[in-house]
């Protein structure tokens, strides 16, 4: 009974890893599974790569709402993913005039301020974005994060939901595709760890005061609400001289809760696409 009981002990440890359906890339060290029972990981060679991926998503998921309803609803945060998204500047695939645009946070500065996400983004690929018809949901440009962030709320709410759907049960609305990136202290958007604003269970957009910089975010439940969920860590850069390996195990394999790392709220609701060195710290299938 013993020898039983340790069988099936062992058959459900080895349950719990799971792969990802999608092919895995890179060096003879790349990772080949996570300990984790519902995470959808995609790891890809480079942060080429990884951006490549993730254009598709948006691609894909744009052809499914606009044939579904007629409209497609793109949520964007800034950083790196807006150097992966200028690939598609000139991308014609995806019908820009049947596209509403928001971002998963913004600094409250004016948008021609050069920390502005909304004027690096222009300068990127959203200008050629809104020629073909795209209408992108901006800040009124103060300094004020709390006045912001009421307007931006007030900007989502009054989208009718052929344009912005709402969940049925909760009230919230429904993106068709939520990106998103990681900071190093697993804070997404701007919801950081150990603050109040990542607990907040009611709100769509959310103040946050910094004495460096003030900013609004979309809240976690808003975020959660998507119909898809793309996180994406690639790269190193001159603010993360060694990747996100780091950011990403806690994410997705630690013992963490969203007020200590915020990124694991996603854990079971996402998929992540990652290159092989984002991916170096996750655990090996045995």
């Amino acid at each position: 009974m013993v020898r039983l009981v340790i069988a099936l002990a062992l058959v459900s440890s080895v349950a719990s890893f799971s792969l990802s359906s999608h092919a895995v890339h890179g060096s003879s060290n790349a990772v080949h599974g996570v300990r984790s029972l519902r995470c959808d990981i995609r790891i890809e060679k480079d942060e080429k790569a990884v951006g490549h991926a993730l254009c598709n998503y948006v691609k894909e998921a744009a052809k499914t709402a606009i044939e579904a309803r007629g409209h497609f609803a793109l949520a964007i945060p800034g950083g790196s993913i807006l150097k992966m998204l200028s690939t598609m500047k000139d991308d014609k695939s995806v019908d820009w005039s049947k596209t509403t645009m928001a971002y998963v946070n913004h600094r409250a500065v004016p948008n021609e301020d050069e920390t502005a996400t909304h004027l690096k983004a222009k300068r990127l690929f959203l200008d050629e974005w809104e020629k073909e018809g795209l209408k992108v949901l901006t800040l009124s440009g103060s300094t004020d994060a709390m006045v912001e962030a009421d307007k931006y709320a007030n900007s989502l709410r009054v989208l009718p939901e052929n344009v912005l759907p709402r969940d049925k049960q909760t009230g919230f609305p429904m993106f068709d595709l939520m990106l998103i990136g990681v900071g190093l202290d697993g804070h997404i958007g701007s919801l950081y760890p150990d603050r109040e604003e990542v607990m907040d269970k009611d709100k769509w957009v959310l103040p946050v005061v910094k004495s460096s910089s003030s900013s609004i975010t979309l809240s976690l439940p808003l975020i959660k609400s998507s119909r898809k969920i793309v996180v994406a860590s690639a790269g190193k850069s001159e603010k993360y001289p060694l990747g996100k390996a780091e950011a990403m195990v806690r994410a997705l394999e630690k013992n963490e809760t969203p007020s200590t790392f915020p990124a694991s709220a996603l854990r079971n609701c996402a998929t992540w696409i990652m290159d092989d060195g984002a991916a170096e710290l996750l655990s090996k299938k045995v």
